[in-house]
């Protein structure tokens, strides 16, 4: 308890690579501070971090779980991060309401450059958590498996790091097993026992050396931004450890370094030492609130959402990070009365009455709230609070109902779906009149389609996406005749056209007008030819749109009687029919323009991959945001877009990553046209040819 008798806080998000054990470390944290009797294991799909069906038919995390336990009168609120990059949006929009991250890796095997780069797969993380100034340390995990590396390990992260890393603890071994640790602060040795805190055991001599190397290191980093402690150091004076203590706090808490610990988180083991730690170092709430520009105990109530969720039970719940003033039972948020307040640990809710300022709590049936959005009694008053950036994105699959009769209920479930994964993205294509479903990776895309299938019922059968595939003429046509003619009986239809046909540059669209004189075509009748030749347009005859043609009408004929409007529409399509063919028609393909983000070991793999998918290499410079990461900028035909998320992020351990856009048509070589014709027939579809 505080001096005003409220119970402490820290909301702490646990992040890291997949199958570095975050979920494990939850479920060893609640068990220790015994919100849970009795811990459960990812290989047996019981653990409180992968409580969905999605997950645990995986073994891995997909979505956010929030899990709230109490540690020595102190409330912990705990936020459980998927690992997987396709899933690096539901991080990231936690990562915004919490006042700490705990970094979990697994130590590197030896010191070969493969075990420096993997690494890699913490830099995204790290990037984020130093560009939004969030204070977070390093837990590194299974230490049974790579003690001996301790060092090393700490090297390497400096390596991936804006931040000093500090070690707060050294490890002791027996062999190539950890039986405990050194508190670098402290300088006090403990014995780990499973099931158990550890004890105090006597200072071992043999770790001595290493042990003042490491200290050393800890007190020189905290050194650079305390003068005080800088000049103990200069005259050898060893600092008390409350100045080391509240040192570290300051600088944690502005994001200033990075302290490391480890341990064995399947065994109990170092997690206690990083509770006691997170009580005496972590920032609260207040001084999250200072350094985001919050005024935590204003009168007016301020929230943001950090996640969304249906559920089979309550529907509808928005996890939120509670920034000023306090919520209670009812509160009316966004012109929105929220339904209940709960706290979280995994699946299981608790109601609450209230809850104050600085507490992380799920919120029920605030119907039209999404993610990320800022929450206000006020709404008007309410400034917008920051948001993380969406991520493009990057695969799609065209989706389909199994049955028929369910398209009328797409829309709405899919509407659910962007809600609780906002990395999602729908369309229903203009062109190929597909209705394609965009993620972050085709992990994260089966994840989507098992949620429709399970909470929506609605089975989803999914193939490529088409590839919008345009057409276009090389040479013009002059005089192209085109005569409609019918007789049936009484007033007959007649309509007579004379077209020119040319060419436009590329990305002109379609051109129309007419150079008629003496009214041989009667002004009302020639929007009918324009809508004859637009609506001839729309399939020319390789089977795709025509694009970047200009067509004029030029002369023509008419019957007083028999003509009309839709008679000339008739004419002008068979004018189309007889002309287009002659301009020599060539297939088009999209080319979108990419830059792909790697680190620079992987550059010269990124370019052998867009070379070989006919990309054509626009150049690539060194990031000045991101030391030791490349940007590389590319046209690629969008033919070959499908799967190229997945080689990227396999050539670069998972970290690769790019964004794009539509830039152009060009024309597609002569071979892959006629193939795309013959696999396609004209439907669109030109990624059958891989």
């Amino acid at each position: 308890m505080n001096e005003k008798g409220k119970m402490g806080l820290h909301n702490v998000a646990i992040v890291g690579p997949y199958l570095s054990g975050k979920t494990t470390l939850l479920e060893s944290l609640l068990f220790v501070t015994g919100a849970i009797s009795r811990k459960g294991s990812v290989r047996d799909g019981n653990t409180v971090g992968d409580s969905s069906t999605e997950a645990r038919d995986r073994h891995m995390s997909v979505e956010v779980n929030a899990a709230s336990t109490e540690y020595n009168g102190v409330r912990f609120n705990f936020i459980d991060c998927p690992g997987s990059v396709e899933f690096a949006q539901e991080t990231y929009n936690a990562l915004m309401g919490v006042d700490a991250a705990i970094v979990v890796c697994e130590p590197t095997n030896d010191n070969s450059n493969e075990s420096k780069l993997r690494l890699l797969t913490l830099a995204p993380i790290f990037k984020f958590l130093d560009d939004w100034e969030i204070p977070h340390l390093v837990f590194i995990n299974k230490m049974d498996k790579g003690s001996s590396n301790f060092m090393d390990m700490l090297h390497a992260l400096k390596s991936i790091s804006s931040r000093p890393i500090v070690p707060h603890q050294y490890p002791i071994t027996q062999g190539e097993q950890i039986t405990g640790f050194i508190d670098l602060v402290s300088e006090q040795a403990y014995q780990y026992h499973t099931g158990a805190a550890c004890d105090p055991i006597p200072f071992p001599e043999a770790f001595k050396e290493q042990e003042q190397a490491a200290r050393t290191e800890m007190l020189e980093e905290l050194a650079n931004f305390d003068d005080r402690l800088l000049e103990e150091l200069l005259e050898e004076i060893n600092p008390p450890q409350e100045e080391i203590v509240q040192d570290m706090r300051l600088e944690l808490g502005a994001d200033l370094v990075v302290p490391v610990f480890f341990g064995v988180a399947e065994q109990d083991f170092g997690v206690r030492s990083l509770l006691k730690a997170l009580l005496r170092e972590a920032p609260t709430p207040e001084t999250t609130a200072e350094r985001r520009g919050v005024v935590l105990h204003a009168d007016a109530p301020l929230a943001q959402v950090l996640k969304t969720y249906y559920t089979p039970q309550g529907g509808k719940l928005s996890l939120v990070r509670v920034w000023q003033g306090k919520l209670t039972d009812g509160i009316v948020l966004n012109g929105v009365r929220a339904g209940g307040i709960y706290r979280l640990i995994g699946q299981q809710t608790t109601s609450l009455t209230e809850v104050q300022a600085g507490d992380i709590v799920a919120l029920s049936r605030l119907e039209g709230i999404n993610t990320g959005d800022t929450l206000s009694s006020n709404s008007e008053l309410a400034s917008e609070l920051p948001k993380a950036e969406h991520l493009d994105p990057v695969y799609a699959l065209a989706i389909t109902p199994e049955k028929r009769n369910d398209e009328v209920k797409l829309s709405g479930a899919l509407s659910k779906l962007l809600e609780e994964d906002p990395a999602l993205y729908w369309e229903q294509h203009g062109d190929t009149h597909e209705v394609i479903l965009w993620g972050q990776g085709e992990i994260h895309l089966q994840v989507a389609l098992d949620r429709l299938r399970r909470k929506y019922n609605l089975p989803m059968t999914t193939h490529l996406p088409q590839v919008p595939y345009k057409e276009t003429i090389r040479k013009p046509i002059s005089s192209v005749h085109g005569r409609y003619k019918h007789q049936s009986g009484g007033h007959g239809q007649f309509g007579d056209v004379y077209l020119e046909i040319k060419p436009l540059p590329r990305g002109k669209g379609f051109d129309f007008k007419e150079t008629i004189v003496g009214g041989v075509v009667p002004k009302q009748y020639i929007p009918g030819v324009e809508t004859g030749v637009r609506e001839y347009l729309a399939h020319g005859p390789l089977g795709f749109p025509i694009v970047d043609v200009a067509v004029t009408l030029t002369n023509g004929s008419y019957h007083s009687v028999d003509s009309s409007e839709q008679a000339f529409k008739q004419a002008a399509r068979i004018a189309m029919q007889t002309g287009i063919p002659q301009g020599e028609p060539t297939l088009l393909e999209p080319i979108v323009s990419i830059e792909v983000t790697t680190p620079n070991e992987f550059t010269s793999k990124v370019l052998q991959l867009v070379s070989g998918r006919r990309g054509q290499i626009l150049g690539y410079e060194g990031r000045s945001d991101w030391q030791g990461w490349d940007n590389v900028t590319a046209y690629l035909p969008q033919a070959e877009m499908h799967s190229f998320i997945i080689e990227l992020r396999s050539l670069t351990l998972g970290v690769g990553s790019f964004h794009w856009q539509y830039h152009h048509l060009q024309e597609v070589p002569e071979k892959l046209a006629e193939r795309v014709c013959s696999t396609t027939n004209g439907n669109g579809n030109g990624n059958n040819h891989r």
